[in-house]
């Protein structure tokens, strides 16, 4: 058994790899300043209410803790939002993240699982993505991303660590234990339900001249649990390895915002309010994982990300806790 900080714990992907963590008999302890987190969330492990920009909060927990590696999480995470304030992202996500390296050159641990995302690529020039193609992220979000490997890299004789890359998270716990609880989330799965349940007004398709085969952007969508099992494999991984590699986590397939918005219809048997509007600026046309590096290196296979049973367990999560 390891003990194993998770900043960000009580977020959507980090509550759901604290309850992997836990199920594996691992002890956790979770640090997250609750701005995008829930407490209802962490049905495992004990939560720290705290704040990365607080040095001297994280080097407190650290310098006490005795922890045999930490998995950051916590950061802001929406591309529309970086554009409209860049320098609260490059303060959150950067600033945080050197106060906690920072705190961990200091008091141990030396070793950290990061939260990166696939925003880091931008436009690729290569498709399904490996982690050999360039990094040329064209929105503020995903240039912070870049920025935090750039330093776990520069210290890669110092610290041991694993960058995942995800593309996109959805879907919730198939025991409906936890799940997404940000209202008014901006990704196109949670909006579509909540368009079917009358939260919203309408579900607005950001671009339809892509070039794609119905115009619209395609993503790798990627169940959350399955990111949590790939987490739970890294640090694994890190406990008993020397290690500085960043990894892809997808599907190594992809779908159109149409064809997710046909398959929502379907399954829920339910008519979306659809509106078509211009291209959103810093959104790739097409964004596919390879992930066979993350396959060979960790031992992870996605067992959750078949289309239906994303759609089915977040529209199970999502009508228990967002409807009237």
């Amino acid at each position: 058994m390891a003990k194993i900080l998770l900043t960000g714990g009580a977020g959507y992907i980090g509550s759901h790899t604290n309850l992997a963590l836990a199920e594996a008999g691992h002890k956790t302890i979770l640090f997250d300043n609750l701005s995008t987190g829930f407490k209802e969330l962490v049905i495992a492990g004990e939560l720290i209410i705290g704040d990365l920009m607080d040095k001297e909060a994280i080097s407190q927990i650290l310098r006490e803790g005795g922890f045999d590696a930490v998995i950051h999480f916590a950061a802001k995470s929406l591309v529309g939002e970086s554009f409209e304030n860049p320098l609260l992202y490059w303060n959150t996500n950067v600033i945080g993240s050197l106060n906690l390296i920072d705190a961990m050159l200091k008091y141990g641990p030396r070793k950290i699982v990061f939260s990166s995302s696939a925003a880091v690529y931008g436009n690729p020039s290569e498709m399904p993505i490996l982690e050999s193609c360039p990094t040329k992220p064209i929105n503020p979000y995903g240039k912070t991303k870049l920025a935090i490997e750039w330093i776990l890299q520069d210290h890669f004789r110092t610290l041991d660590h694993v960058s995942l890359r995800y593309f996109n998270a959805c879907g919730a716990d198939i025991k409906g234990r936890i799940g997404l609880l940000i209202p008014n989330d901006p990704h196109l799965i949670p909006v579509c339900m909540d368009n079917l349940l009358g939260k919203r007004k309408r579900v607005e398709v950001f671009g339809t001249d892509y070039n794609t085969p119905d115009g619209t952007c395609i993503r790798d969508y990627i169940h959350v649990s399955d990111l949590a099992a790939a987490h739970l494999s890294a640090v694994e991984h890190i406990l008993s390895n020397k290690t500085a590699i960043s990894l892809n986590l997808g599907t190594n397939r992809g779908y159109s915002i149409r064809e997710i918005i046909d398959n929502m219809e379907k399954i829920t048997h339910k008519k979306l309010n659809v509106s078509l509007s211009e291209r959103r600026p810093g959104d790739p046309g097409k964004l596919i994982a390879d992930s066979s590096c993350a396959r060979e290196f960790l031992g992870w296979e996605p067992r959750f990300s078949d289309l239906g049973i994303i759609i089915n367990s977040a529209w199970e999560w999502h009508k228990k806790h967002f409807s009237d």
